[in-house]
């Protein structure tokens, strides 16, 4: 009957959530384990990992161990194929008991309560207490705190004396047996439920489910004797990639590509001569429980027809002649996994089997590659001894590895598949070699804003620029530079894919110092259409930058340093782009020359955004796009031919405007001088002295009248010329549609 039986000090550690204490750490279960052998293994860099299982079975059952904290995962993609007839009918798990998460204990998880309290919280459970002379056996009844001399201890605050006590009273028929729990060595708990819940609780506590296994259940059909391929899906460690590059001779040529994954088991149980893959890529995955049962709250309408009374009535006398009153108002395993597109290349890659460093035969289809080195860091001769051959070069490290790997493209990850199989044991962490290729490549300079660091501000990086000519794609890792026989620097890229190129900064070059100005500039105005008297024209705002580079002393051959020229964002585009920008996600990778034997070189970055908008005919702006078009000497002749008249009369009717602005304004000043000289006429009417005066005045305010009606008709003439020039203008307007295929630009 004895289901869990402990001595008091190891249970009052246990309830203390200290079991590590107790004894050595234990190994946990395996992912899954069974009657099938493990065959392969795809890892992916999302934490989960793709397994197959294959094997004959005997009867129709097959039954699959996995970790609990495995069920989920196993459950989603779970799928199981016979492979030589039959098929599988059902499968089937235990669920939790309800006893997992009894009442009695839930506020007893481990690391918390005292032996007293669990007693006290285990009424009614029949357990056996042994004490040093004896052993009684019963159900709790009642657990009390008392003192040392056997009195009750106070309700509130520590005993008066000593150490707190309590005495636990336990019933058996009819019977009561009273221990003090002080002289309790060992407690035998007889309910399989409780001591089940304690043993689920540290084991979750100790390890989130890798102590807990739960048994998966296959009913097959058709056969006594069944070839089975099992797969499934769960969690597992990413693996992490690691490359190496050798810089190319002189700068620019064959640059030696070499690439490594660290993968990690940590599944409990050996992969022993597996074949394995591993895929990069950004697939999505998340836990969903599908292991524990959900219930659904539903509305209770039991009380609906319960809740219905007939109301008592009392009989009533009717009356004759009266009317008779009115009534009273009353959850699927995923399929297999997608066919590849194989690429072949067994000359790339070759499993290192825990042995990254190994140098196995040279495979016959790779060719030697060539030996190379970089002259700019390569160190001077008699620093390495002279002539004497260092092992790090090129060649040497191509030979010293090779991968027999097979690129894949599936559903948009690249999947590097291994051609030999490989033992990873459990627990340990392998390098795998993925890649040994060449690839053409350049050993140049990358400035970024801000500079290299703190010190250098203005100063560029030495970068690596190559093309990932690979059919795989490379993974965020750290990249070893080498040159010159030796560990020049290191460096980082984000996921690069295949045929894409990259550009990876490995050290900062003092030697160079950049510097830049910027500068905003107002609109410019360019025509895109005419429509019916509306004139639609794009406006620019623009953004100039100025690059400078320096270097301190002048190169013999030309130099390229690449500017990442951040994007001013919105609708900012290059006008024009420089040759060999390359975009980035938010700036330009932009090279700017310095030719050799000079110490600099300059490069201007224009960026300009369009904004449409609609002008009149009348509007200056409008009069000044067209002239400025109609000054390239190399417009097409039918524009011309349109805008051309448009033009001329839009200028006469400037000029009319003009003439006429100039005619009001001389007689305004006309009217201005006839006002004056008749205030001095009324000023001396009545003067007799002032006889002659009166009659020049006179004769000057006669003159201003009549050269003011002269005016006046000029004017008339002037308005009504140009209000027939305007007619003119606004119906070839209207009957005009101009939509060039490229916005025109006035000439500059």
């Amino acid at each position: 009957m004895s289901i869990l039986t402990v001595n008091r000090v190891v249970l009052c550690m246990a309830l203390l959530g200290v079991t590590g204490a107790c004894g050595g750490a234990r190994k946990p279960y395996t992912t899954t384990g069974g009657a099938l052998q493990l065959s392969k293994v795809v890892l992916y860099r999302n934490g989960v990992g793709y397994f197959e299982r294959g094997g004959h079975v005997d009867g129709n059952l097959l039954t699959i161990r996995v970790r609990k904290d495995q069920v989920n995962d196993l459950l989603k993609s779970l799928t199981v194929v016979e492979r030589s007839g039959g098929r599988a009918v059902s499968i089937s798990m235990p669920l939790d008991p309800r006893s997992w998460a009894n009442a009695a204990i839930a506020t007893l998880g481990p690391g918390s309560g005292s032996l007293a309290e669990v007693l006290d919280k285990l009424r009614g459970t029949a357990v056996t207490l042994r004490t040093r002379d004896d052993s009684v056996s019963g159900r709790v009844l009642i657990v009390e705190a008392i003192q040392p001399d056997g009195s009750p201890a106070p309700r509130e605050g520590k005993p008066e004396d000593g150490e707190q006590d309590y005495k636990v009273t336990l019933i058996d028929n009819e019977r009561l047996h009273v221990v003090r729990l002080s002289r309790v060595v060992g407690i035998t708990i007889h309910n399989e439920d409780i001591s089940l819940q304690f043993k689920r609780s540290l084991d979750a506590t100790a390890g989130e489910g890798m102590f807990q296994q739960v048994d998966v259940t296959i009913r097959l059909a058709g056969k006594s004797r069944h070839d089975l391929l099992v797969s499934y899906v769960v969690g597992a460690p990413m693996w992490k990639p690691t490359y190496r590059v050798v810089l190319p001779e002189n700068g620019k040529g064959q640059a030696l590509l070499q690439g490594w994954a660290v993968v990690d088991n940590t599944t409990g149980e050996d992969w022993t001569n597996v074949k394995l893959s591993l895929t990069s890529g950004a697939p999505i995955a998340f836990r969903y429980d599908l292991h524990t049962p959900r219930d659904v709250v539903r509305t209770d309408l039991s009380s609906v027809g319960s809740s219905r009374r007939a109301q008592a009535a009392i009989g009533e006398t009717g009356y004759a002649d009266q009317p008779a009153p009115p009534p009273p108002p009353s959850s699927m395993p995923s399929p297999a996994p997608p066919s590849a597109e194989k690429y072949d290349r067994s000359d790339d890659a070759k499993v290192s089997r825990n042995r990254p460093g190994a140098a196995p035969k040279p495979s016959k289809k790779m060719a030697p590659p060539a030996r190379v080195s970089s002259a700019p860091m390569a160190p001077p001769a008699d620093a390495w001894g002279g002539e004497e051959e260092t092992a790090v070069n090129a060649e040497e490290l191509a030979r010293s590895m090779t991968a027999q790997t097979h690129a894949a493209n599936v559903s948009g990850l690249s999947r590097y598949d291994l051609g030999e199989r490989l033992t990873v044991p459990d627990g340990t962490s392998t390098m795998v070699a993925i890649i040994n290729q060449q690839v053409e490549g350049e050993e140049t300079f990358m400035f970024r804003p801000g500079g290299g660091g703190a010190g250098y501000e203005s100063n560029p990086y030495r970068v690596i620029r190559f093309k990932n000519s690979t059919p795989f794609a490379l993974e965020s890792g750290p990249i070893s530079i080498y040159s010159g026989g030796s560990f020049v620097g290191e460096g980082i890229s984000e996921p690069v894919s295949a045929g894409v190129p990259v550009t990876i900064p490995f050290a900062v070059e003092s030697g160079l110092m950049v510097s830049s100005r910027m500068q905003s500039t107002g609109d410019e105005m360019r025509l895109v259409k005419i429509v019916r008297g509306v004139i639609e024209v794009e406006t620019f705002a623009r953004r100039t930058t100025a690059w400078e580079v320096k270097s301190q002393l002048a190169r013999t051959g030309e130099t390229t340093l690449y500017v990442r020229h951040p994007k001013a964002g919105g609708s900012f585009q290059l006008a024009p782009r420089p040759p060999g920008a390359e975009d980035l996600a938010d700036a330009y990778l932009i090279p700017i020359k310095i030719a050799g034997g000079a110490a600099e070189g300059k490069l201007e970055v224009v960026e300009q955004t369009p904004s449409r908008t609609t002008l009149s005919i009348w509007d200056s702006r409008a009069l000044v796009l067209f002239e400025g078009i109609l000054a390239q000497g190399n417009l097409d002749r039918g524009i011309r031919q349109k805008l051309e008249p448009i033009v001329k009369l839009r200028q006469e009717v400037g000029r009319i405007d003009t003439e006429i602005e100039g005619k009001a304004r001389t007689r305004a000043e006309l009217d201005q001088r006839a006002e004056e000289t008749r205030s001095n006429l009324e000023a001396i009417k009545r003067d007799p002295a002032a006889g002659a005066l009166r009659k020049r005045l006179s004769d000057r305010l006669e003159q201003f009248a009549k050269d003011g009606d002269k005016l006046g008709r000029d004017l008339v003439e002037l308005q009504t010329k140009r209000t027939e020039k305007k007619v003119t203008l606004e119906d070839t307007m209207q009957n005009l549609e101009l939509a060039p295929a490229q916005p025109l630009a006035p000439k500059k």
